[in-house]
């Protein structure tokens, strides 16, 4: 997952731009990039990093600029070297940057064809920067000094016919405007919205409402399935449909857990839609386990608060807050050992024991991945004294591994994978489990929203809808993932053995 935003606007962007990846930094803290755009020249910082540490007082002096786009990366199966920091950017034609949330799938097939029929050259192992070689080769296909919306329209259907995967996307192209745009299944979410300032009207392109909050854009609506948005430099707005066959099925695990509870998405508010789960989840427990005997529900920050706010509510028992986050502990990709990342887990959380001692306990979280993290908050639990300790996913069983952009790993690392619900209980330590069920999901989901024709829901169920994933490309994804994490050890040790000698 990632977080994209463009601005148009009648001033500098830099500083909007900069808070808006500040509101988007859940979505990727790996790297952080803006570049902007003034007088037909183009103004770039990108690194690896927090968007509070890419981005210094010098680096913003040098955004210049009244249009811009920005990007937060998560990385998934590629590389975490600085070289993939987004936005990329290509010369010809016109010069062009951008950003992507998202994953081609058939990535391999058309960085072949880039290099064969396109004659263009990829830098990197990022598919972002595959897509903009695609966007870029359609729109030179135009022949056009200065290119009109319907030529960029036409290029984005270029990409639609040629590009299989989710993606969101926002490209700037200089010295002529914004581009927006969506895959045709509406996989990864985008909106857009609109502020007025004495100057005129100011534009924003994102991935979540929030981020047109915090700077004060009213939200006009997300971008329907295959729908692209064009922004020029002077402000004139153009919105059209350019894929042939846009089906409406969003990513459910963004309601889950990647989207901020302050967002709207696809029309659904991530809010109610999570207190719906904790309803549905309520529902499931009164029909199962009459006699529960819960005493106490808690949330694991902190996702899935709102779901376990609303479970508590509905079964009539004691909400309470059992674990206090440290917000200021590191991230670590690499944690060679169990001991490692059983300290990770220990410097993140820590129990309240007044909470847990003596009593049975619900805790609730948005979802089960590994199970390494609920294994060790469930001893935690015990440790801190509870008699019973209870577990409740707000999400279905995670089974099949996400290939749409999400960095979730291979199947043989997902706990559920080929197991029952009562073998993960075990091997979690719970007294018992429940999970959500898929049906459940999706309609505390889809109750916001009848437009929405179905949901991307595939590692639940492993279907993939774009109907191109085979177990041979699941192989090379889990390859990929192998490879990388081999890598990044690799570096962390070599760190190791420098630091000793």
């Amino acid at each position: 997952m990632c977080g994209i935003v463009g601005i148009v606007g009648k001033s500098n962007v830099n500083q909007s731009l900069y808070d808006a990846l500040t509101v988007l930094q859940h979505r990727g803290q790996d790297a952080a990039g803006i570049v902007t755009s003034n007088e037909g020249r183009l103004f770039l910082r990108k690194d690896n990093g927090l968007v509070r540490d890419v981005f210094q007082q010098r680096h913003m002096q040098r955004l210049v600029g009244k249009m811009g786009i920005g990007h937060v990366r998560y990385p998934t199966a590629g590389s975490s070297s600085s070289a993939e920091a987004q936005p990329f950017y290509v010369n010809s034609p016109y010069g062009i940057t951008l950003a992507h949330n998202g994953n081609l799938t058939n990535v391999e097939q058309l960085a072949k064809e880039i290099y064969e029929s396109d004659l263009r050259h990829v830098n990197t192992n990022s598919d972002s920067e595959v897509l903009l070689n695609v966007l870029a080769h359609e729109l030179a296909q135009r022949g056009k000094l200065q290119p009109t919306e319907d030529d960029v329209f036409a290029a984005v259907a270029g990409v639609h016919a040629r590009c299989i995967g989710g993606y969101a996307v926002v490209a700037m192209i200089t010295g002529y405007g914004i581009l927006g745009f969506r895959d045709p299944n509406a996989i990864r979410p985008i909106v857009f919205g609109q502020r007025h300032t004495d100057e005129g009207v100011e534009y924003m392109i994102a991935s979540e409402s929030v981020a047109l909050d915090v700077l004060g854009f009213t939200l006009i609506r997300d971008l329907a399935p295959g729908e692209a948005v064009y922004i020029t430099e002077e402000g004139k707005l153009f919105t059209r449909q350019c894929a042939q066959n846009p089906h409406y099925a969003p990513c459910i695990f963004e309601h889950v857990y990647l989207a901020r509870p302050d967002s709207i998405m696809d029309g659904v508010s991530i809010y109610k839609a999570r207190l719906r789960m904790g309803e549905k989840l309520a529902e499931k427990i009164m029909r199962e386990r009459p006699e529960h005997g819960i005493d106490v529900v808690i949330p694991i920050p902190d996702t899935s608060r709102t779901s376990a706010l609303e479970l508590a509510n509905r079964l009539g028992v004691k909400f309470r807050e059992g674990f206090v986050k440290n917000r200021y502990i590191g991230r670590t990709f690499i944690m060679p050992g169990q001991a490692a990342r059983k300290k990770s887990v220990r410097q993140k959380l820590n129990a309240i024991e007044l909470e847990f001692r003596g009593k049975n306990v619900m805790l609730v979280d948005d979802s089960i991945v590994r199970g390494t993290t609920c294994k060790q908050i469930i001893q935690m639990a015990r440790e801190a004294g509870a008699k019973s300790v209870f577990f409740c996913s707000a999400a279905p069983a995670v089974r099949y591994p996400n290939v749409y952009g999400i960095d979730m790993p291979s199947a043989h690392e997902l706990i559920a994978h080929g197991r029952n619900t009562e073998e993960v209980a075990e091997l979690i330590g719970a007294d018992w489990l429940v999970y959500q069920e898929l049906q459940d999901l999706e309609d505390a989901v889809s109750e916001g929203n009848a437009n929405i024709q179905g949901f991307d829901s595939s590692v639940f169920t492993g279907e993939y809808i774009t109907g191109d994933i085979n177990a041979s490309y699941l192989d090379r994804i889990d390859q990929a993932r192998n490879d990388s994490s081999q890598t990044r050890l690799q570096a962390v040790s070599a760190i190791i053995d420098l630091h000793n000698n």
